[in-house]
């Protein structure tokens, strides 16, 4: 028998876990959600992962344009991230970002993004898997990454802090 939701939800928030934006867009909308399941899968091909819940709009954008992009926040990011994880119809108001190689949008001021392009999508429960080949990269190494761990956001202190 399986964990209850409730005990397998606060266990997971006991996982430091990084906090993204993953932004993607097509012809008519560019839009974005915060995720905090994400993770490498391969260096060759350069492949990461992303889960993403069915009911999320995005898919639906996916559809139309295979791509997207993993923005890395950075730890004064706590505003944009709350942004994107609301039900919000303009996620970037008055958010700074700029397009790059594959013409979607990438958030400024970030610690870094990841622009790929999807390979395969696999369904998970009330989740999809989304697999994608990362096509265009950039880091900002000066900056410091936004955490989620036990329901609130934190940063990174180094271990000699």
């Amino acid at each position: 028998m399986a964990v209850h939701a409730d005990v397998f939800k606060h266990a997971l928030g006991h996982f430091a876990s990084g906090v993204t934006v993953v932004t993607l867009a097509n012809e008519n909308t560019k839009t974005g959600i915060t995720v905090t399941a994400f993770c490498s899968v391969s260096l060759d091909p350069p492949y990461i992962l992303i889960s993403v819940n069915k009911e999320s709009y995005s898919l639906d954008i996916l559809k139309d344009n295979p791509m997207f992009v993993v923005n890395f926040l950075a730890a004064n990011q706590q505003d944009v991230s709350n942004q994107f994880a609301s039900k919000s119809k303009d996620k970037f108001q008055g958010i700074s970002h700029h397009i790059e190689k594959l013409g979607l949008p990438v958030l400024d001021n970030t610690l870094g993004f990841l622009e790929c392009k999807v390979v395969n999508q696999v369904s998970a429960g009330d989740h999809d898997l989304l697999i994608g080949l990362v096509e265009n990269a950039g880091i900002d190494d000066t900056k410091r990454p936004l955490l989620y761990f036990h329901g609130t956001y934190d940063e990174l202190k180094r271990a000699s802090e």
